[in-house]
């Protein structure tokens, strides 16, 4: 990073000309490596913003390939060497767990405030001075956004419908958006209690992968699906009684390894019989118990079923399902209803869940899935199948069903909408350098040089829609200037237009958790004036 090291003449030495600070030699070099690492980054990522943005295509040493557009992915997966840019990497991952969506916007503005800070510094303002500003300037700007916002009731299910079609609409997969969007906002609505709810715990929308099919063939079950297959030859049973179990079904093993020395036939016919009546007695206790369907934990010591038990229980008619994760066990029993049994002696009938149908059903030449559906005291959950052709537009459906689920999930804590398209920024470019002209001295400076960096979204989202990004900001600026508060960037008809009645909507949380964040990031990289490495 050569344009690192160019440090500005004024800098060199301590000499004190005209007053201004000045800063010492290596802490202002330290400063703009970071702030050139942390740009860099920013600039990285910067063509993926938006609806028109680019994907990126991420190889890693093994030479698996994903292709993406959504920041924190990109930025996960890229290999970040300096210190400074790591924090930016952080930055993504922050707002993906605050919010889930915004993770490109948010370096973006990281980056642009990290410019305008290289700014001032050159022009000799103390860095202190521009940090305070900084925090001056991102708490009246949300102030701003919060007024700019529109309440939002859980039961408009229009207006939900329209922020998850906006968050899907700069994805890979936004053509199957009219398809997915309505999926999420169900999904969400089904695990949470809209009048109470706070929150919502997405481990209980549970999103199974199946390659195969297209993205049309994507659907949302309310119960349980499984990927595993079914062991035995029955494959449908009606008013399904199942027990999930975390007991081996095979012979006994000792914890040690030993040997045992068989002399003649009786004793091994003897070691047959018992394990054979060892195994039917376990297969007999579970058929007492009423179940008929057997949902076996994957076990690592040993086989978790021999095919003597496999037998036994096809005779009984049982189905089973072998090789449940670890991971799944949770999940499951919330949604049937049924307890994990440990033992033996604990499977009784009432640790049993109950359903109308459980059955493997074939998807159309791949594969197969096990689905569970009617539970008779279902819990609050819901499992997305989600369908497509290859491995990289399957994941990248994955992961953007799991952005539209943040965007919902952010409506429901903070009921509150704000128009997308570029125009919360501008006004608050606006606003902020509003409010710059009533501050005095050096904090004016640096707030009219926060409010100039936001305008950077903008800019960004026309020249990725291949606008020009000078007239455009320009005559959004103007059409702001005037009062028109929601006009923003219509990428679609390549213009500018009113962009809630484009119906280009985000929740306010993104909005703010990206401000803040980034303004915080910044606020920590400037203050930095020496890396030190430790052994």
């Amino acid at each position: 990073m050569p344009e690192a090291m160019m440090v500005p003449k004024s800098f060199v030495g301590n000499r004190n000309k005209g007053g201004a600070y000045v800063d010492r030699d290596k802490p202002a070099q330290i400063r703009y490596s970071n702030i050139s690492a942390g740009k860099a980054v920013a600039d990285a990522i910067r063509t993926s913003l938006g609806p028109k943005g680019m994907d990126k295509m991420i190889q890693d040493e093994k030479g698996d390939v994903t292709i993406t557009n959504d920041g924190a992915t990109i930025l996960k997966k890229m290999q970040v060497l300096h210190p400074a840019a790591k924090m930016l990497v952080e930055l993504s991952k922050a707002q993906d767990v605050e919010a889930g969506d915004g993770t490109t916007s948010v370096v973006v503005i990281a980056g642009a405030l990290l410019d305008s800070c290289s700014r001032l510094l050159q022009k000799g303002i103390h860095p202190t001075t521009i940090s305070e500003s900084f925090q001056k300037a991102v708490d009246r700007a949300v102030v701003i956004l919060t007024d700019m916002s529109f309440p939002v009731l859980l039961s408009d299910r229009d207006t939900l419908l329209n922020s998850a079609t906006t968050s899907l609409s700069s994805k890979v997969v936004s053509q199957y958006s009219s398809l997915l969007a309505p999926m999420s906002v169900d999904a969400v609505m089904r695990v949470i209690d809209p009048a109470t709810a706070t929150s919502v715990d997405l481990h209980d929308i549970n999103v199974v992968k199946k390659l195969g099919g297209t993205i049309d063939d994507c659907e949302m079950v309310e119960g349980l699906v499984l990927t595993q297959r079914v062991s035995t030859s029955v494959t449908r049973v009606e008013k399904a009684k199942i027990g999930l179990i975390q007991f081996c079904l095979s012979p006994p093993k000792t914890d040690m390894d030993n040997q045992i020395v068989v002399s003649d036939y009786a004793q091994m016919d003897r070691v047959l019989r018992e394990e054979r009546a060892y195994i039917l007695n376990l297969v007999k206790q579970v058929k007492k118990a009423g179940c008929n369907v057997l949902l076996i934990q994957k076990s690592i010591l040993r086989d978790a079923m021999s095919d003597l038990a496999l037998h036994f229980l096809n005779k009984m008619k049982i189905m089973v399902v072998k090789d449940v994760e670890r991971e799944e066990i949770e999940f499951i029993c919330k949604t049937i209803g049924t307890k994990p049994i440990a033992h033996i002696d604990q499977f009784l009938p009432e640790m049993l869940g109950c359903a109308e149908l459980a059955e493997e059903v074939h998807l159309d030449g791949s594969g197969k899935l096990v689905k569970i559906t009617g539970c008779s005291s279902p819990g609050k959950t819901v499992s997305i199948v989600v369908r497509g052709s290859n491995k990289l537009v399957l994941e990248e459906a994955e992961r953007s069903i799991h952005d539209a689920l943040c965007v919902i999930r952010c409506l429901v804590k903070k009921r509150a909408l704000i128009a997308g398209g570029g125009a919360p920024e501008i006004e608050l470019a606006l606003r902020l350098a509003e409010y710059s002209r009533t501050l005095g001295g050096m904090e004016a400076y640096c707030v009219r040089a926060y409010a100039d960096a936001l305008e950077v979204i903008p800019s960004t989202l026309a020249e990725n829609a291949g606008l020009n990004p000078i007239s455009t900001v320009t005559e959004l600026r103007n059409r702001h200037a005037q009062g028109e508060k929601s006009a923003g960037i219509n990428v679609r008809k390549g213009g500018i237009s009113n962009i809630l009645e484009e119906l280009v909507v985000q929740p306010l949380l993104v909005s703010i958790s990206a401000m803040t964040l980034a303004t915080e990031t910044v606020r920590s990289i400037l203050k930095i004036d020496d890396v030190v490495n430790t052994r």
